[in-house]
């Protein structure tokens, strides 16, 4: 099957209002100050051009294949405002446009569609202000979706400014892997904004696999957020991948609100040249016996900067409850600067929480012992810099999505080091 869909404009009212309100809140919501509020000290916005022009028309059609898409059953891909979908749904899934979903599964939209995120976020409301076509995955109660789903949002030029809507439901007893890139064509440099905004409900002993891949061009802006809402006895495992992207900052949140609720997440990014990725994360437990486990690792080459800052929440009742945290960071360059900020918030007092957060260089005695047995200098950073990275491959079990994972890093391990 292959669709095309040309949403131009809203296709409900509860999609026209909710761009209105959204519309309004930016009119009224200051951007955050460098220097002014709180989070945002390592992340200046005084270059980012928010005159920039809005993308539209595009050819999904034109955007090549890539390894994070390939073995999708179905495969969602907008450019500009233009949106292809190609293959079929596992049985019993819905992937459709988000604004599409506005008019077929209403009772869905409606229920979940801006309750996750933080809508008086300044950019949050300028994708929803902005955002048309969008990408919606439904996966009923008890469905187990056999293949991986992919959703796709494809920047084929620079200069302009493009939100991407998603909202992915798994109900109760249902099970689902779905992927999320966000790529720059070959060839397209000069940068941009991208707003992606993306909303993850788990339901009642369900279990989500996601994917979140971010390769757009080295001047780019991702300005985004993506929150998971995990509910009793359900486990989301999330990997988040930043290897293009010239500056911004995401929030990446999983809220426990069920009791033995549970949230794997992984993360890794790889930067050069004076690139800067920005990294907020939360482990919010608001249920009892729940668990979070969160690590990220970054290789910084150049003059690249990265930051990542996470907070454990623990609210009053949340007993019994077990949460890690940890950011680990290896600078290539002597130039390259990495921050991390972990951050706990409990208010129970029958809790396990931990967290750990370490910035090196390079380790000088490894080189020359590698050195010493042969190997060539580029091989031996190689070789080191491969060996820190496996901790992070090494969280999901064997098979094509550890595959994936491992492939895309290594990718871009070339591209860092040169």
């Amino acid at each position: 099957m292959t669709q095309v869909a040309t949403p131009a404009e809203p296709t409900s009212v509860f999609l026209d209002d909710r761009r209105a309100a959204a519309a309004e809140r930016v009119r009224s919501i200051d951007l955050p100050s460098f220097r002014g509020r709180t989070g945002w000290e390592y992340t200046s916005l005084e270059k980012l051009d928010l005159s920039l022009p809005v993308a539209l028309g595009g050819d999904p059609s034109l955007a090549p294949s890539v390894p994070e898409i390939e073995g999708a059953s179905i495969v969602l891909t907008q450019v500009g405002d233009q949106v292809s979908i190609v293959g079929e749904a596992p049985e019993g899934v819905t992937v459709s446009t988000l604004a599409d979903a506005a008019v077929s599964h209403p009772e869905v939209v409606e229920q979940f569609l801006g309750t996750i995120v933080d809508e008086e976020d300044p950019f949050v409301a300028r994708a929803e202000s902005l955002w048309t076509g969008g990408a919606f995955v439904h996966v009923p109660r008890g469905v187990q979706a056999s293949e991986p789903i992919a959703l796709r949002l494809h920047q084929d030029r620079a200069g302009h400014q493009q939100a991407f809507r998603v909202l992915v439901v798994v109900e109760d007893g249902a099970r689902a892997e779905v992927r999320e890139l966000w790529d720059t064509a070959e060839g397209v440099s000069g940068g941009g904004i991208v707003y992606p905004v993306t909303e993850l409900v788990v339901g009642q002993n369900a279990h989500l696999r996601y994917l979140s891949v971010q390769e757009l061009d080295e001047q780019t802006w991702i300005l985004g957020s993506q929150r998971a809402a995990v509910a009793r006895d359900a486990n989301l495992d999330w990997a988040v991948l930043g290897l293009g992207g010239g500056g911004g900052r995401i929030h990446l949140d999983a809220a426990l609100d069920g009791e033995g609720a549970e949230a794997r997440i992984t993360g890794a990014y790889a930067t050069r040249s004076r690139q800067h990725l920005d990294y907020a994360t939360k482990q919010i437990h608001a249920a009892p016996r729940t668990v979070s486990d969160l690590a990220f690792r970054g290789i910084l080459n150049g003059r690249s900067t990265a930051v990542w800052s996470g907070m454990i929440e623990v609210v009053p009742g949340a007993q019994k409850i077990d949460a890690f945290q940890e950011s680990r960071n290896l600078l290539v360059s002597k130039k390259a600067h990495a921050d991390a900020i972990p951050g706990l918030e409990i208010l129970a007092n029958d809790v396990r929480c931990t967290h750990a957060a370490a910035i090196a260089q390079l380790d000088e005695a490894q080189l020359f012992y590698l050195r010493s047995r042969g190997l060539p200098e580029a091989a031996a950073k190689r070789l080191v810099i491969e060996g820190f990275l496996q901790a992070t491959v090494s969280r999901f079990d064997e098979g094509s999505f550890r595959e994936l994972v491992a492939g895309a890093l290594d990718r871009r391990l070339a591209e860092v080091l040169g």
